[in-house]
């Protein structure tokens, strides 16, 4: 027998069962062309659209911490700022001049500067500042080494003066005085008006 007719007989004799198989096969390939892989691709979108909402997520928390972060660090900077006009600087212009003509003149003592004199200028406040400043002019003397630790222990005081000009010279005797003139400042804020 030939190959064509053994398949002819095998359809013939098991046509009952090969039916049903055919229409099972031709039902799965149509329900897979038609369904399941539109519906994959559905679950392949989702998937995607999961992944991007994700990242924006991600993106979002990351800009609301940053913004968190940010009030956070602007609060900070508005207290210290607070602290620095309430514990830093002097009150007013009573508290300026007593941090000045007081403790300046007591801390050349502490280190053998001797005091000249003092000059204030006007004080003045900047258009769009609340602090006024309030300047002094020094004229002291002292050795290099007294001068020194004079000067340092002024930039180092927990009271807010500063040093806008330092001039050094010799004096014409021979004791090895130098004269010192200083230019401090100090700010206090101006009362409300």
């Amino acid at each position: 027998m030939s190959d064509v007719a053994l398949g002819r007989r095998i359809l013939r004799e098991h046509r009952r069962l090969l039916l049903p198989l055919t229409i099972a096969l031709i039902v799965n390939v149509l329900a897979y062309a038609f369904i399941v892989s539109p519906l994959g691709q559905r679950v392949a979108n989702i998937a995607q659209r999961d992944a991007a909402a994700e990242r924006t997520l991600a993106a979002a928390r990351k800009e609301h911490a940053a913004a968190v972060g940010t009030v956070t660090g602007k609060d900070r900077a508005a207290q210290e700022l607070a602290r620095f006009y309430k514990d830093v600087l002097p009150r007013d212009l009573a508290a300026a001049r007593r941090l000045t003509h007081t403790r300046v003149p007591q801390m050349a003592r502490e280190h053998n500067v001797d005091f000249y004199s003092v000059s204030t200028s006007p004080v003045t406040r900047g258009r769009e500042s609340t602090l006024v400043r309030y300047t002094t002019k020094w004229e002291l003397a002292g050795r290099y080494r007294d001068v020194r630790m004079f000067i340092h222990q002024l930039e180092t005081a927990p009271e807010f003066v500063v040093i806008d000009d330092v001039s050094l010279s010799e004096e014409d005797n021979e004791g090895g005085l130098l004269a010192l003139t200083l230019q401090l400042s100090t700010y206090y804020q101006a009362a409300a008006e």
